[in-house]
């Protein structure tokens, strides 16, 4: 079983996943923690591939972006994806979507 330092939590949000001068593909992001995200895409990227992440929020007129994400996986069940570089600007947005998908307690 893998222990994970973030949790995670599922959504159903489109991104696009970009590798330079590479490729440039859609993907549909499954679940996100603070830390990176599953998501589902055509492309099978080698493991340590560095992406490019957008992350578009419905309602948002702009993406999240994530500057650099490191493959960590990849299979049949999506492409892993881990968070290395986020502006600060675009991290806040992050937080603030991660912290509305947390489960309210003492209601």
């Amino acid at each position: 079983m893998v222990t994970r330092k973030h949790p995670r939590f599922s959504v159903s949000l489109s991104s696009t996943l970009i590798q330079k001068d590479h490729f440039r593909h859609t993907g549909a992001v499954r679940n996100i923690s603070a830390k990176g995200c599953r998501v589902d895409s055509i492309i099978s990227p080698y493991t340590g591939m560095q992406l490019t992440v957008q992350l578009h929020i419905p309602g948002e007129s702009r993406p999240i972006l994530i500057d650099n994400a490191a493959v960590r996986w990849s299979g049949s069940s999506g492409i892993g994806l881990e968070f290395l570089t986020i502006a600060p600007p675009h991290q806040d947005r992050l937080d603030r979507m991660i912290q509305q998908l947390q489960p309210k307690t003492g209601l």
